[in-house]
């Protein structure tokens, strides 16, 4: 085998190697030394996150980015589905959407009856037979975007698989690029479609 042949084994052992895992987020370990953790309280499955706003906070600068910190937020719920993202700095920014259910979207008998899929940032359902109130469901459930707040938290969110059931904490934010490009999020758990998703800036996590 010719040395070429070998340098180039060499360089994809390497890379192999230093491959990062299905989760990571450039920016994690610059928002733990930016932000104080929200820590999980003792919420039950069947009651709906608790959320604080705040009314005036300082956004946090990040390179080419400002983070506003919106509201303190806190859930429990099951997971109906999750999604990976790595691609674009949106990837890196926000590699992990989580479709969340809480109150009788937490029932495993109700979500028999309910497909569920992710899709583009999105999360969408479909039923042959409404088992719950349609109001139910869209109140009851939310695809969240996850930014990673603090790196000791990126292993344990990539071992999060449907059907689990965990407790959250941390912020809902805004972001806003210098070049004008932005993300906002959603503030109530009344509303569907477009803008509807909660940007979710995880500091603190425990399975239930």
């Amino acid at each position: 085998m010719s040395r070429p042949w070998l340098l180039i084994i060499f360089l994809l052992l390497a890379v192999w190697q230093l491959w990062p895992d299905r989760l990571s987020s450039s920016y994690s370990v610059d928002l733990a030394t930016l932000v104080d953790p929200v820590r999980v309280a003792p919420i039950k499955l069947s009651k709906p996150p608790r959320q604080r706003n705040i009314d005036r906070a300082e956004p946090l600068r990040l390179g080419d980015l400002e983070i506003q910190l919106r509201a303190e937020f806190r859930l429990a719920a099951r997971v109906l589905s999750r999604r990976d993202y790595s691609r674009g700095r949106w990837g890196d920014l926000i590699p992990l959407d989580l479709a969340l259910g809480w109150g009788p979207m937490s029932d495993p008998v109700n979500l028999a009856a309910i497909d569920i899929r992710q899709s583009g940032r999105f999360y969408s359902w479909r039923v042959e037979r409404f088992p719950i109130p349609r109001s139910a469901i869209e109140q009851s459930s939310a695809n969240i975007h996850i930014i990673v707040g603090r790196p000791e938290l990126l292993e344990r969110l990539d071992q999060i698989e449907q059907g689990d059931t965990l407790r959250l904490g941390g912020y809902l934010v805004d972001v806003d690029y210098d070049d004008g490009t932005y993300w906002r999020t959603s503030m109530t758990r009344s509303d569907t479609g477009g803008g509807a998703c909660e940007l979710f800036l995880v500091t603190d996590m425990t399975m239930i």
